[in-house]
Formats: structure tokens, C-alpha cells, sequence
């Protein structure tokens, strides 16, 4: 679904809600904002907003931190 949206087309409504759950499984699954922007032909804040309202918390920047 989500690699047949175009760039700068309006994504609303029940389309939305479901692009929004399948980013944030993605996300969850450990892909990155770029990585899902970049799949998807949308911008890195387009995601990053689309997440934020799908409720995901959103990871720190750099990846895994040292423990130790």
C-alpha cells in the first residue's frame, strides 16, 4: 500500500490511519524515519508527524547505546 502513494499527494482518512499503523509497526520492528520516508516516496517529516499521531514513541537519535 504504501509504495503505490505519490509525492505530495493528500493522504486522508481511513488511507491515513492505515498508512499510519503500518509505518509505526515498521518502526517498531526497528526501521528508521529515513528508511520509511525513503519506501515510501514521502518526506522525513511527513513520517515523523504520521508516527507522532499514531501515538509511537519515538526512538533517540545514533542507534544503540552503550551500557556498561
Amino acid at each position: 500500500m504504501a509504495e503505490t502513494l505519490k509525492k505530495g499527494t493528500r493522504v486522508t482518512g481511513a488511507e491515513r490511519s492505515e498508512l499510519a499503523s503500518e509505518l509505526k509497526r515498521r518502526y517498531d520492528e526497528g526501521e528508521s524515519i529515513r528508511s520509511l520516508a525513503a519506501s515510501t516516496g514521502r518526506s522525513y517529516g511527513f513520517v515523523h508527524r504520521l508516527l507522532t499521531e499514531a501515538g509511537v514513541t519515538l526512538r533517540g537519535r545514533g542507534g544503540a547505546t552503550r551500557r556498561g
